[in-house]
Parts: C-alpha cells; structure tokens; sequence
C-alpha cells in the first residue's frame, strides 16, 4: 500500500542509498495478478449485493445482448434515478455491435451476486405468461365463465369477497352486475388468467365479428393467494402440479371443479385494452409501467431489486437452460424474497408449456451503475 507524505522530499547521499535486490522473474504461471479493489456489499430491504468480477457471471459473452436491449429500452421510457442517466447511451447503442455493447456494459456497470438477507445466493425460478382464449361478449351455455371489471366500492372493504362468496351469494354477484366484460367456456382457464394476472382473448362481439384484445390485471380482491396446485399434491391427487396436469383432473373430476376453485380464494379483476399489431409484438404492462419482452422481462421482489435494474439470470434445470440478461420490470403476488424471480415466457402454446413446468434454481447478479 502506497502513504502519501506532506512533507519534502529528503536528498540521502549515494551511500545512504538503500540496495536494490534483484529478484529472477517469476515464470508466467507463478504470477498472480492483483485482483481488482470491488466496492463494498449494499443491503436492501430483502438482499444484500456482493459486488464480484464479470467472470464469476456463467454464460456471460455467449449472451446475444441485441436480443436484450429492446426490453431495456422499454425501461428507459420510465426509467428510475439510478438509470435515467445512463439511457441516452443505452438508446445509442441499440445500433452498436454485441461486442461493443458488452464493452459498454463491462466499463459503466458492476455486477453484484444477489443474496437473501437469511439464506445463501440460490432461489427459485418459476415463468408466466400471457394466455390467448376464445371468449364471447354475451353469456350463453359454451360461454358461461365471467371475467369482470372492478366493482364499484372495490377499495371500501379489504379484502373483499373470496372467490366461493362471488360464484355462491346472490348480493355478491349482484355487486358484480353489469361488470362483467367477457364470458370463456373453461374456469380452469379464466383461474389462469387471473393467476397470470393478464392475457390475450380473441372475442366474439354481439354483431358477429370477432377481435383480440388484452384483458389488463385492474384489482384483485386481496385474499390471499392459495396455490390449486398445492391443494391437488395435498389431496394426494396429482404428483405432477403442471398446467397440463391439473387441466387433465379437472376434465376427469368435473364434479370436484368448484372445490379445486376455491381452494384458491384469490380473484382478479381486469380492464379491456385494445391491441393493435404494434401493441401485439409485446407482452401487457409490468408493474414498472412499460410492455413486458418475451423471454427479457421478469418479475422480482422490488424489495429486492428495483424495478428497471438490469439482471443477469443463471438457471439449469430439467425444463431450461438460461444464462441471459433480463430487465426487472414487473412484480407479483407470490414473487417474494431475496433470490426469486418470474420469467416471462411470452404468449401462445410454446410459452403456456414453459410456464406451466418451469420451476428450478436460479442465481442473480444486479448490474448497477459504477461510481464514476
């Protein structure tokens, strides 16, 4: 460690001089480079960051950054304090080279593993997605499922009705009256939509054509959360809780259905969105205010990380291999502690698959902005 001194410099005679020992050079695999002075760990409210070298992130360089940066382009349109600064040069290299943006991010960023307060660096990894349904805007006996706008007086009572008060009073369903925004054919799936909280419904209109659009999550009635699938393992009657899995007993125990339902006393209530071909190519609105990116976006704990923070993810298991760069840019009900995280699958079969299995380990890294 170098002192510095404030006072002169003192002139010693040749024979005060101190003799120099020459040393042999070290053979090249005996040197050991001086490791680089990292900044000190910064706590949150349900982490701790420990700032480590861009080595310690697996996958790092085989990452198609492009892939990326559209989502963090979305976060730079409502971008927090700490980004704000760095969005110009975020913008200009949307048309740089994966190498130059790799270099960017290497010399304006730090990586930081991401721990639980109590516990180590591993979490769990679980996907969403957005469901595309067939739906029609009158009730009729293939379309008999409600999915319903906030009721007027919503905020007044915490928390509102459960989900087996809404299916079973009559001055519930009468507050509901009027509310209701489209019918589908299956509970199980207007269940997905709301666990998803949002999704793409192509609708049948009163006049006889047909249109997507988005149903936007607008309130939920604030009971908590109970996962059907749990209920199904406690009931001894799936080992496998997959989407696929409990539509299959659902179709077999038809009379069990409502019971399934209940089990979960959560309901969600949404707000029709148009959805032009522009809006289509991206997912709905997380809970950072900007459209989700397939694959790009996940849910966090905003205790955890802040929304619009740039994350590298790690994550192997039987459904996927994932080492990439994701934006924190939605949150939800269940997406709670340290090391959690929500993938966002997208839309369609492909990503109903990948959400309905995925369920794995996962490490994370923040890529926070260096001290300049």
């Amino acid at each position: 460690m170098l002192v510095a001194c404030g006072s002169a410099p003192v002139s010693l005679a040749p024979s005060q001089l101190p003799v120099a020992t020459v040393m042999p050079p070290q053979p090249a695999a005996e040197r050991v480079e001086s490791a680089p002075v990292l900044p000190a760990s910064i706590v949150q409210a349900r982490s701790r960051w420990t700032a480590v070298p861009w080595s310690d992130l697996p996958g790092w360089g085989q990452d198609p950054l492009h892939e990326a940066w559209n989502a963090w382009l979305k976060s730079c349109e409502r971008p927090g304090p700490v980004f704000a600064p760095l969005c110009g040069e975020v913008r200009r290299l949307s048309l740089g080279s994966a190498e130059q943006q790799r270099d960017w991010m290497m010399s304006r960023l730090q990586p930081y593993r991401v721990d639980a307060l109590q516990g180590g660096s591993e979490g769990l990894l679980t996907a969403y997605f957005e469901p595309m349904l067939d739906a029609s805007r009158r009730a009729s006996a293939a379309f008999s499922v409600p999915l319903y706008r906030p009721p007027a007086g919503l905020a007044q009572r915490k928390p509102w009705y459960t989900r087996q008060e809404i299916d079973t009073q009559a001055p519930v369903q009468a507050l509901l009256k009027g509310r209701e925004i489209a019918f589908l054919a299956d509970p199980i799936d207007a269940l997905v939509l709301q666990i998803q909280g949002s999704g793409r419904i192509r609708i049948a209109e009163a006049d006889g054509t047909q249109r997507q659009v988005r149903l936007a999550y607008a309130g939920s009635n604030e009971q908590p959360y109970k996962s059907v699938g749990r209920w199904l393992i406690d009931q001894g009657a799936l080992r496998d809780a997959s989407w696929p899995a409990i539509k299959a007993w659902a179709a077999q125990n038809p009379q069990r259905v409502n019971e399934l339902l209940w089990s979960n006393p959560r309901t969600v209530f949404f707000k029709e969105e148009p959805l032009s071909e522009q809006d289509a190519v991206w997912g709905p609105k997380g809970a950072q205010g900007v459209p989700l990116t397939p694959g790009r976006s996940i849910a966090v704990d905003p205790g955890s990380i802040p929304y619009g923070t740039p994350v590298w993810l790690a994550s192997s298991g039987p459904t996927a291999q994932l080492h990439r760069l994701v934006m924190a840019q939605d949150t939800g009900s269940a997406i709670v502690g340290g090391v959690r995280a929500d993938y966002f699958a997208g839309w369609g079969s492909a990503a109903a698959e990948l959400a309905g299995r995925l369920k794995q380990p996962l490490r994370l890294w923040v890529l926070w902005p260096r001290i300049q």
